[in-house]
């Protein structure tokens, strides 16, 4: 048992078959890579993790408890935290005023807006922001206004959007799409330190083989909607099954 298994997922979309039968454990305090080729059915799956699908078939645990039929924001406040594949943050709003939105919403069980205006008010959840942008490395930009900064640090502060609120399971969907070598590599680095330095689990969605190879334990093989191969990073390179279905498209 990890601390996310999925069991027996099928999920239909009309005639096309999304995913058939798909069984992942992920164990606690790894970073477990989810890959394959386009159509594979692994946004699919990450859909069904976070609530925004429901599986038509099988079950999906989170420390023990179901997450099915749970909205997104319920799943969230059990212990589960999604970086999306385009950054999510408040364009409009300053890097502080970010992270204040997801401390309120784990303080109150909702997203305060109007609670902004308060924040010098609000010492204690302040100091947890300053924190958290201080370990990744963004303190200095705290008044900056988020539509201002690079796509990399635009991923950085979502990732301390996700952080502050101290997940258990840290989701992320592509989380290097469209960067510069530059900012995927101090994303790896990034998440290498948190990895180190947090008692977090994490999967990951991605494409671009550099970062699953940095970041991985464990690695599953998608194609077609179902599980082609789950093994140790070193001896999925090699694996017939994934140079054809995956590995060898990509070289």
């Amino acid at each position: 048992m990890g601390i996310l298994d999925v069991k027996d997922v099928g999920k239909r979309f009309g005639g096309l078959q999304a995913l058939s039968d798909v069984n992942l454990s992920v164990k606690e305090n790894t970073c477990h890579a989810i890959i394959g080729p386009n159509g594979a059915g692994k946004s699919t799956l990450l859909n069904c993790l976070v609530g925004k699908l429901i599986p038509d078939t099988g079950s999906v645990m989170f420390d023990g408890n179901s997450v099915l039929g749970r909205s997104p924001h319920e799943i969230n406040q059990m212990g589960i935290s999604r970086v999306f594949q385009t950054p999510e943050i408040f364009a409009d709003l300053t890097v502080m005023e970010n992270m204040m939105i997801p401390l309120f919403a784990k303080r109150d069980g909702a997203y305060r807006l109007h609670g902004i205006e308060s924040v010098s008010s609000e010492r204690e959840l302040v100091s947890m922001a300053e924190q958290m942008l201080e370990d990744v490395n963004m303190l200095d930009k705290r008044h900056m206004h988020s539509a201002s900064m690079s796509r990399g640090d635009k991923r950085r502060l979502e990732m301390a959007m996700c952080l502050v609120q101290n997940p258990k399971l840290l989701l992320l969907d592509e989380p290097t799409a469209g960067m510069a070598r530059a900012d995927t590599n101090n994303t790896i680095d990034l998440l290498k330190e948190i990895k180190e330095k947090r008692d977090i689990t994490i999967a990951i969605i991605e494409h671009d083989m550099h970062v699953v190879f940095s970041l991985a334990d464990r690695i599953t093989v998608l194609a077609q909607g179902t599980p082609l191969v789950e093994d140790a990073p070193e001896n999925i390179k090699g694996h017939p099954k994934v140079q054809e279905a995956y590995l060898g498209e990509a070289h």
